[in-house]
């Protein structure tokens, strides 16, 4: 079977989160946005792991539900230490194979930082430390690096990250078997890492709040079980993906966002990393890292040629990527919420957008279903003819996107469809 599942989010208990992550509304909006399996986020944090102990359904060993949705335990932590002469500050994802298990995990991380801080600790521990530990729990925990280049916190970050997962891990690479993209990477900016040639690459949505979740998904092939989980991502087993356009990520470029420069890797190449305003360092961003670290050219990425005009996930929509090498295909999309508020004019978080927001999930069974897989005909009864025809265009990737740099999320514009050189509008819906 193929399920998608979101394995990167937070609870209300991590820092800079919304009060309104509780399971009731983790488990609805999952079934809005078409997710089959959630991480339950933060079990490392007392009050939501009693939480999760006292409401979670274990229905296979490793697997719980709750409101009709899947879980698994999963949490994100952050691990700052010195290492190589630098200190370093890495983030990573961690998967227990069930309460018990995480438990015992979270007795052992008690001694390494303060657990009651935040849903997403901070940790004195290497990252190999970190994997050491979480293997000596349970053999089935999983870890593996989160939002990988992300400048500040990702294992390849600029930073006070590494050039190479063996580096930072050190005996234990061999049981890192996936990595996170985070929003301002793709599979096929990672495609190109040599290093990360058997590496299964995953994509989720960092959520700090519910209408960003599943905003980055991964479908996985075969049973929908923790085991089953383990072994996809051991052996690459990825139907597909979703992601975030990696230029609307907010480190994408190189820049600095007190001075507002954002350039391209190139430009820094050739006139240097600080800033021509001020001359402080720019921040290298995540473009600029996959091209530094990859010695080959990216393999070509393909499109899908045709529309599919059905509602029907067994091919592939238009708009989606594959690569010829054989690594599993993604599309790009923009969050059904945001093309709303575009077409409308309005905020995203508004009454009106949100109403036909559920509305249309109601009619057409999902976010997911409606930006992927609805056919021309169901969304213009379901979303009328303009949004109709604005969310086919960003499935085809008939879109602007100003990129982000230093913190500052880029600028997504659709291309209204009467321009056919694709020039942005003069009037753009984002």
């Amino acid at each position: 079977m193929t399920y998608v599942a979101d394995l990167h989010l937070h609870s209300a208990y991590a820092y800079a989160t919304s009060s309104a992550l509780t399971l009731d509304n983790l488990s609805h909006w999952a079934r809005l946005k078409g997710v089959d399996l959630l991480a339950t986020a933060d079990f490392t944090h007392p009050a939501w792991f009693r939480e999760l102990a006292a409401n979670l359904v274990e229905v296979s060993a490793g697997l719980y539900a709750y409101g009709g949705v899947h879980f698994v335990l999963g949490t994100e932590v952050s691990c700052v230490f010195r290492q190589g002469g630098r200190h370093r500050r890495v983030h990573l994802l961690v998967f227990a194979p069930g309460l018990a298990a995480a438990a015992r995990l979270n007795q052992a991380l008690a001694r390494h930082g303060n657990l009651e801080s935040d849903g997403r600790p901070t940790l004195t521990l290497s990252v190999r430390d970190l994997t050491a530990l979480a293997l000596e729990t349970s053999p089935d925990c999983i870890v593996m690096p989160a939002h990988a280049w992300t400048p500040w916190y990702g294992v390849y970050g600029s930073k006070s990250g590494f050039d190479h997962l063996s580096e930072a891990f050190d005996d234990l690479y061999p049981y890192i078997y996936a990595v996170e993209t985070g929003l301002s990477s793709d599979p096929e900016m990672n495609w190109a890492v040599p290093e990360l040639a058997d590496k299964t690459i995953v994509s989720f949505s960092d959520a700090h709040s519910l209408p960003k979740l599943a905003r980055e998904v991964t479908a996985f092939d075969g049973e929908l079980s923790y085991s089953g989980l383990a072994d996809a991502l051991r052996c690459n087993r990825v139907a597909y993906s979703v992601e975030f356009h990696p230029a609307e990520g907010k480190y994408h470029y190189d820049g600095h966002r007190k001075c507002g420069v954002c350039q391209h890797p190139a430009v820094t190449q050739r006139e240097g990393s600080r800033c021509p305003v001020c001359r402080r360092p720019l921040t290298l961003g995540v473009l600029n890292r996959t091209r530094l670290l990859s010695s080959i050219e990216p393999p070509k990425a393909v499109a899908s040629p045709e529309a599919n005009e059905k509602t029907n996930e067994g091919s592939l929509p238009d708009g989606m990527v594959a690569s010829p090498e054989g690594r599993p295909p993604f599309i790009r999309l923009i969050p059904l919420q945001e093309i709303i508020a575009g077409v409308l004019g309005q905020g995203p978080n508004t009454k009106r957008v949100q109403d036909a927001f559920r509305r249309i999930v109601s009619e057409l069974g999902s976010e997911l279903i409606t930006l992927l897989w609805a056919g021309a005909a169901d969304l213009e009864r379901a979303a009328g003819p303009e949004l109709a025809q604005a969310i086919l265009r960003a499935r085809r990737g008939d879109i602007h996107v100003e990129p982000g740099y230093d913190g500052v999320y880029g600028k997504v514009a659709l291309y209204p469809p009467a321009r056919a050189d694709r020039t942005p509008s003069t009037a753009p819906l984002f």
